[in-house]
Formats: structure tokens, sequence, C-alpha cells
């Protein structure tokens, strides 16, 4: 795996207010715009929509891909293939058989890392992944051992799967967290984006019993319409979203309660970076 250089961050982390009467709640002002190209929008079968926010500035070269691949339509008529208890909803080719198409490189230099570390808000307490974590200005859960950092595997966020290394994975098969959060999977696996609407067509899909949750049987897949970006969409048709900005002191509030809980919550001293993935919303 290349190594990306860990640059620490010039500015330091917003401090978290004290006191059950900081403001916690957000302005207008925090709330900013999704670029359209940043929305992944997949259509199931049904009719049902999953929207993705793309972390382009993160793994470029992966979301390169999957922008490639939403623009040739690689996803059309592929399918949620793979649905493990408590672990990962996977979807793409569940034959493995269809080419990928022009543009799209089958492995990328890998992604696993992040150039740094340099969340707005940084967690209180460490936990058993990292030395230090916390949320960028931009809303991503980032992560460090001091030396390395990288996006966290939260509920929702959106990971590469691939074969064995060298394999990085190309993009084309995608999967995200369903159940606890799966953290042992930081720094091994690409983590390109988050799902900020339709998580539940894809929690609450039907567990296999099959070997690592794979579907035994066609007939038990979930098939997938489409896949566009949203910028690709007619402009009437496009979703719009926001995300709450981290770099204030409402956010860092917030954080904070979640942290140290009012009574009769019992306080356990702290949190995990996945306990306070910044809220997403449409464009009211």
């Amino acid at each position: 795996m290349l190594s990306l250089l860990f640059l620490v961050a010039a500015a330091l982390p917003q401090t978290a207010p004290q006191g059950a009467t900081a403001p916690a709640d957000p302005v207008i002002a925090d709330w900013r715009a999704v670029p359209d190209d940043e929305l992944l929008v997949m259509t199931l079968a049904n009719g049902k929509q999953v929207v993705i926010r793309l972390a382009a500035a993160m793994a470029p070269a992966h979301v390169g891909n999957i922008r490639t691949l939403a623009r040739k339509r690689w996803w059309d008529a592929a399918s949620v293939y793979r649905v493990q208890e408590n672990w990962v909803a996977q979807w793409g080719d569940a034959t493995e058989k269809k080419p990928l198409p022009a543009g799209v490189t089958d492995r990328p230099a890998a992604e696993f890392e992040i150039a740094n570390f340099s969340p707005a808000v940084r967690m209180a307490q460490a936990d058993g992944y990292s030395t230090a974590s916390g949320i960028t200005a931009d809303g991503w859960p980032v992560a460090t051992n001091g030396t390395q950092a990288w996006l966290t595997h939260c509920y929702g966020m959106v990971g590469v799967a691939r074969d064995a290394l060298p394999s990085t994975g190309s993009g084309a098969e995608l999967f995200t967290p369903i159940g606890q959060s799966a953290r042992r999977l930081d720094r091994n696996y690409t983590v390109v984006g988050r799902i900020v609407e339709g998580m539940q067509y894809l929690s609450a899909l039907p567990r296999s019993e099959a070997a690592m949750g794979m579907y035994a049987t066609p007939g038990e897949r979930v098939p997938i319409a489409k896949v566009r970006l949203a910028s690709d969409l007619p402009a009437g048709e496009r979703p719009h979203f926001q995300y709450r900005s981290a770099d204030n002191p409402r956010f860092a509030a917030a954080v904070a309660r979640r942290e140290n809980p009012e009574a009769p919550t019992v306080s356990l001293g702290g949190a995990t970076v996945c306990d306070v993935l910044p809220a997403v919303r449409r464009t009211p």
C-alpha cells in the first residue's frame, strides 16, 4: 500500500464549550450545500432511492472511477447481492464478470488513508481503533494513530469492496456497514462516501444465511434500476442536500453534550466519532 504523508494540522480543533447552556443547535449559516457532482443517486427497482455523498477530496481516484461508472450506466441492472447480519450490505455485479467501462482504473493507487488529520472538532477521548478522532469542517469522520490518518467505517459510510491485496478495488463494488460500525476495516478499505438518505432501504433488507451474507440465488438479490450523479439528472429531478458544518462552537457544543449527557442519562465520559456524525438534510 502506498503510504501517504501525514501532516499535522496547523490550526487547533474547536474547543467544545462547557456546560448545559452552551448553544448546540445549528444556525442557518452552519448548513452548507453539497455539490451536485458529489451526490450519487441509486434507484432500486422498487423505486426507492439511496443517496450517497461522495468524499471526492478524500479519495479522488476511486471517486473518479465511481463518477465514470455512473456516467457509463454500469450499475444499471446490477443488484444488492450481499446482506450480512450486523455487518454490511454490498452492491454491484454479483457475477464479477461484467467488464469495466473505458476510463475506469481497475487498481487505483491505494486510498486507504488520507493526507492529514485536521478535525474541526476533536473527540475528548481516544478509542480502541485510534489515538485521536474527530469531525472535519465539512462533516467527515476522521481518525489517526499519530502517524497516519483515515476516514472511519461508521454506520452508513460507503466503502470500496476489493479482492486480496494488491487490489484496492475499482469502486464498482461498494458496501455500507448496516449494524455496528466496521472500524476494523479502517486503513484496509477505501472509504468513498456516506449514505445521506435512504439508508433504511439497505439496512432493512433480508439477511442472507449463506457464506459471507451473499444471497444464495439470483432471485434473492435486490435489483438496481439505475445509478446517476445528481449533476447528470435533469434540473427538475436533482436532489439538493446540505451538511451541517463542524467548524463552529455550536457543533462543538453538540459533541460535548453527547460526550457528557445530562442526568439522568449515565455519562461514560466520552463518545466515539461514529456517535457524532453531523446531520445532512434536503435543502429547504
